[in-house]
């Protein structure tokens, strides 16, 4: 039997589960708000906010899990990429919270991760598969042949698409996060009123930065 605390801190939403001999059996996410009032995620406030929610969030994971924290077995916590100052905030507690109790660490990149969840659940992919990450500054594709052996074959060269949405939202002053908010509108609208450049990337990359200014 096999108890894991995993926390994630990579951006601007502190979030720790815990997984039980491979099933999840909590998962706390605490929001930060105060990125409203800015129109996108500021790292300084970001990690702050981390600091803040750290604890509370890992209290109520246990919590809701029903196990003592002497019942871990491991602590997992996003190694990157992601914002500086949050990843410190969760790599330094994770290390600390493992060293008190002497459990092992598990440091975990945050896109691999994205991909390796198809695993939770059942229908599992079977290697090799290609995946598409979009996730926050993230955009690609990827060619995954194992666990551990991954290959990106794709990806944006300029903005995420993620960050297209949030800046084009910007744009048109639409609150944040605005990334939803664009894709509600643009499910209303009319696709054909206006037309777009279309990109000349090579292979199988490509951009986001031009549909965002035009």
């Amino acid at each position: 039997m096999s108890i894991i605390l995993a926390i994630e801190s990579s951006c601007d939403e502190t979030s720790v589960a815990i997984c039980n001999n491979g099933k999840i059996t909590a998962n706390v996410i605490a929001n930060q708000t105060i990125h409203q009032n800015y129109g996108g995620v500021i790292p300084e406030l970001a990690s702050r906010v981390h600091q803040q929610n750290i604890v509370p969030v890992i209290q109520q994971a246990l919590s809701d899990a029903k196990v003592n924290k002497k019942d871990l077995n491991a602590v997992a916590f996003t190694r990157g990429p992601g914002l500086l100052g949050s990843l410190l905030v969760g790599v330094s507690f994770a290390k600390s919270f493992a060293l008190g109790l002497d459990l092992p660490l598990i440091a975990v990149n945050h896109m691999h991760a994205h991909i390796l969840a198809h695993f939770i659940d059942n229908p599992k992919p079977s290697f090799p598969f290609l995946c598409l990450t979009v996730s926050g500054g993230h955009t690609q594709i990827v060619l995954v042949k194992s666990y551990f052996e991954m290959e990106i074959i794709g990806e944006t060269l300029d903005d995420a698409a993620g960050e297209a949405f949030d800046k084009t939202a910007k744009i048109l002053k639409l609150p944040y996060p605005g990334g939803p908010l664009v894709d509600k509108h643009a499910q209303l609208g009319n696709p054909l009123a206006y037309k777009f450049a279309v990109p000349q990337i090579k292979d199988f990359n490509y951009s986001f930065s031009g549909f965002k200014t035009s």
